[in-house]
């Protein structure tokens, strides 16, 4: 069964989710792609394999089939791999959707959601801390603000909610996908999670995510939560940007 490929903190994730009158975001690295080798240097052109095509269709389907919520809309990484898990898990939602829409659903893509784009500012100053130090590296001198070339990761991070947070459902019964990659989910989940360090053992896996939805009537003023390996967490928009001063 595909789903066994599936992270557990995801189906775990799911007895977390808040009512259904609450819009949610799934934002989730891309499904099972080829094998890199090397210190995590994945290109752009490794596509997704037979069993990251069948798991990103079948939790597509479960998320229907067990949250009682409908895609709504889909943004996503330019990257092929991004790209192709959106719409298999937009294909396995259509399978038991019973009005049969969400194969009309645009997947939007998002340079945000893909370096350069999410972080990055000068790649030719960036690359070479990349090349050296590896993905886990570069994330933690990038969470730290110690890199040329970068955001701070503050303002990246807000960057990147606030993308999230403007295409966010509004409807009831809502949910909403945002396809990325491990290195900026890696780095979001660090920053507002207030850490300034990670370990190999908190780096999503493929087709690992975070659920995430807003309270408040405006990005600045809201209240951002989420649901990250089995513990629901918030902070305040506000007050988080306050500290990148």
């Amino acid at each position: 069964m595909a789903l066994e490929l599936l992270p557990k903190s995801m189906l775990k994730a799911i007895d977390l989710l808040p009512d259904t009158n609450v819009p949610v975001t799934l934002f989730t690295r891309h499904s099972i792609r080829e094998i890199v080798d090397g210190q995590g240097l994945a290109g752009y052109d490794l596509q997704l394999t037979s069993q990251g095509r069948d798991l990103a269709q079948s939790w597509g389907s479960y998320l229907i089939h067990h949250t009682d919520r409908m895609i709504q809309h889909c943004i996503s990484s330019p990257i092929q791999r991004c790209v192709d898990t959106a719409a298999l898990m937009i294909q396995g939602a259509d399978a038991i959707s019973i009005d049969n829409n969400t194969h009309h659903i645009e997947i939007v893509e998002q340079g945000l959601l893909v370096e350069p784009g999410s972080f990055v500012l000068d790649i030719k100053q960036a690359a070479p801390y990349f090349r050296k130090q590896g993905a886990l590296g570069f994330i933690n001198s990038f969470v730290n603000n110690a890199l040329p070339g970068m955001k701070h990761p503050i303002t990246g991070v807000v960057d990147v909610l606030e993308l999230i947070y403007n295409t966010h459902p509004q409807h009831k019964n809502a949910l909403s996908l945002a396809v990325s990659h491990d290195t900026i989910l890696a780095a979001i989940i660090a920053v507002i999670s207030g850490r300034n360090h990670i370990q190999q053992a908190d780096w999503p896996e493929m087709m690992e995510g975070l659920f995430v939805w807003f309270e408040g009537e405006s990005f600045i003023e809201s209240s951002l939560k989420w649901i990250w390996r089995g513990e629901v967490s918030q902070l305040s928009i506000r007050e988080f940007q306050l500290l990148e001063k």
